[in-house]
C-alpha cells in the first residue's frame, strides 16, 4: 500500500498534520493504537498564539467550535488558568472574580467533579457558592459500579436527558448569577450545550472533570471524521511493528494488524506522544521512544529525573525525542531525512520554538505538514 505520507499517532497532533495534507490533496495514512492525550484534554490550546486563526480555521472545517479569547478558565481542581484559544465548551472569563453567587450542580454519586475544591477557591475570592446534587432515575444503574459513574459514561445519557437535569436544575436555582456544572454533556452533540445555556435562569459555565474528558474526545472523533471524509485512511487499533530504514530514509512501515502488508510512503510523520502514550517509555535506568529507537535528548543521571517537590516542574517533561531544526528525529547520530516528530514526543525539547502541550502538538503538526507540502525532505 502505498501513500504520500504515514502518520504513526492519531491524536491531537497527528489528526492536524493528516488534516492539513489531505486539505491539499496528499494521499495520506494514519496508524492509531487507540486512546491517546486527547481523551484527557482539557480544551487549552496553550501556546497556540502564532497560529491561532489557522487553528480554529481547521477545527471549524471539522465541525469543533473554538473560542479566541484571552482571559481564564477554571479548572478542574478549583484553579484559573490563563487562555487565549479554547474549545467552546470552555468558559472564559475576564478576571477571578466570576460571578457575586454561584450554584455548583453536581450528580448524586459522581465523584469526578470536586465542587468542594472550585467552592473553595471562589470563596476565598468572596463569591458566595452553594452546592447541590441532582438526582436521575435514568442514572441509578450507573451507580451500581464506580468504574461506570465515570464522565463519558454519563455523557452518553445527556444527550437525551439534559431537559430533566434542566428542569432540576431551575428548581435548585435561587439567586446565583452563575451556574457550574461539569462537562458531561455534548458528547455527540455539541449543540446541548448552548440548549442548556439558553434553559436556565442564570449564566451557565462548564468546568473539566477528572478523565476522561468529554470534550476532548468529541473533538477526536471530529477530526478523525473530518480526516476520513477527506480522503485519509485511518487505522485505528493498530500499532507499528518494524521500519525500513537505510542511509537516513524510512522507505515503509509494518503494522500488527496488516502483518506482512507495507506501508509505503515518501514521508512519514511520528506523533506517538509521550510517556502518557507510551510514545516515550522509562525503565529504571533509561528512556526511549520504543518503535523506531530514536535518538532521546534526557539526563543519564536518574536523581535528575524529577523534583521532589511534586508541585513543582518535573525535569523528565522536558525529555524526547532529539531533532534538528526541521523536526526531523535523529537515529543513531544521523537524522531520518523524510521523517518528522511532531507533538509531545518531544518532550519540552523545542519549547522555545513551538510552546508546549496542545500548542506544540498544532504548531509541530503544521510545521511538519507545511515541509511536506513545500517538498522538503
Amino acid at each position: 500500500m502505498r501513500f504520500d505520507t504515514v502518520i504513526i499517532g492519531g491524536g491531537l497532533a497527528g489528526l492536524t498534520a493528516g488534516i492539513s495534507l489531505q486539505e491539499a490533496g496528499r494521499k495520506v495514512a494514519i496508524v492509531s493504537a487507540g486512546q491517546n492525550a486527547m481523551h484527557f484534554f482539557s480544551g487549552n490550546f496553550e501556546d497556540a498564539g502564532p497560529v491561532r486563526d489557522r487553528v480554529a480555521a481547521l477545527f471549524a472545517a471539522a465541525g469543533v467550535r473554538t473560542n479566541a479569547t484571552d482571559g481564564l478558565q477554571l479548572m478542574a481542581m478549583g484553579k484559573f488558568k490563563n487562555v487565549s484559544l479554547t474549545l467552546e465548551d470552555v468558559t472564559v472569563f475576564p478576571d477571578e472574580h466570576i460571578a457575586e453567587k454561584v450554584l455548583l450542580v453536581n450528580f448524586a454519586g459522581y465523584h469526578d467533579f470536586f465542587g468542594t475544591f472550585i467552592a473553595e477557591t471562589l470563596e476565598n475570592l468572596g463569591i458566595s457558592c452553594r452546592i447541590r446534587f441532582v438526582r436521575l432515575a435514568e442514572m441509578e444503574s450507573l451507580r451500581t459500579s464506580p468504574s461506570e459513574m465515570r464522565s463519558v459514561n454519563i455523557a452518553r445519557m445527556m444527550d437525551e436527558y439534559w431537559e430533566k437535569v434542566v428542569t432540576d436544575i431551575r428548581v435548585l436555582h435561587k439567586d446565583e448569577d452563575l451556574i457550574l456544572l461539569p462537562q458531561v454533556f455534548g458528547l455527540k452533540d455539541a449543540a446541548v450545550l448552548d440548549k442548556i445555556r439558553k434553559a436556565l435562569p442564570a449564566r451557565v459555565a462548564f468546568v473539566g472533570t477528572m478523565p476522561p474528558s468529554v470534550p476532548g474526545i468529541r473533538t477526536q472523533m471530529l477530526l478523525k471524521h473530518r480526516f476520513e471524509v477527506l480522503g485519509g485512511t485511518f487505522l485505528m487499533g493498530d500499532e507499528v511493528t518494524s521500519a525500513a530504514l537505510h542511509e537516513g530514509i524510512i522507505s515503509s512501515i509494518t503494522t500488527r494488524n496488516l502483518d506482512t502488508v507495507r506501508l509505503f510512503a515518501d514521508h512519514f510523520i511520528i506523533a506517538t506522544g509521550g510517556f502518557f502514550s507510551k510514545g516515550l517509555v522509562s525503565t529504571p535506568t533509561q528512556v526511549y521512544e520504543p518503535l523506531i529507537g530514536l535518538d532521546m535528548d534526557y539526563s543519564e543521571d536518574r536523581n535528575a529525573w524529577y523534583n521532589e517537590e511534586f508541585f513543582e516542574s518535573q525535569p523528565y517533561m522536558n525529555f524526547g525525542v532529539k531533532t534538528d531544526a526541521e523536526l526531523h528525529p535523529f537515529k543513531d547520530g544521523e537524522p531520518i531525512r523524510n521523517m518528522y516528530a511532531i507533538g509531545s514526543i518531544l518532550g519540552n525539547t523545542r519549547k522555545e520554538d513551538f510552546g508546549t502541550a496542545a500548542g506544540l502538538a498544532i504548531r509541530t503538526a503544521f510545521a511538519a505538514a507545511d515541509a511536506i507540502k513545500g517538498g522538503n525532505v
